[in-house]
């Protein structure tokens, strides 16, 4: 399970790292800050799996947890959305250092 939540991070980390590249060169391409949302990269990738996760919370959950994940969430930067979830991975899939040796009575 922690091998997979690390590789799960290192995935977000890359696709972060991704979406950032590319928002940066377009920002300095057009000589204004660009930045990409969630929602218009996911429209991009599976347009009918975006319209397939809002139909779900829409209707198992509700409008309003509709009405939040429209301002909320995919209204972020792609690439904080990602480095969010590689952060929340990564804390899933750590292992903290043995103490042994390491000041040991």
């Amino acid at each position: 399970m922690r091998f997979l939540c690390r590789f799960f991070s290192f995935i977000a980390l890359v696709l972060a790292v991704g979406a950032g590249v590319t928002d940066s060169i377009e920002s300095v391409a057009s000589s204004a800050v660009v930045t990409t949302s969630f929602e218009s990269l996911w429209g991009d990738v599976d347009a009918s799996g975006l319209a397939l996760v809002k139909q779900w919370v829409a209707t198992h959950i509700g409008g309003w947890a509709l009405q939040w994940m429209q301002s909320a969430l995919l209204q972020q930067p792609a690439f904080a959305i990602f480095l969010g979830l590689a952060l929340v991975l990564w804390m899933a899939g750590y292992k903290r250092p043995s103490p042994e040796g390491r000041f040991a009575a």
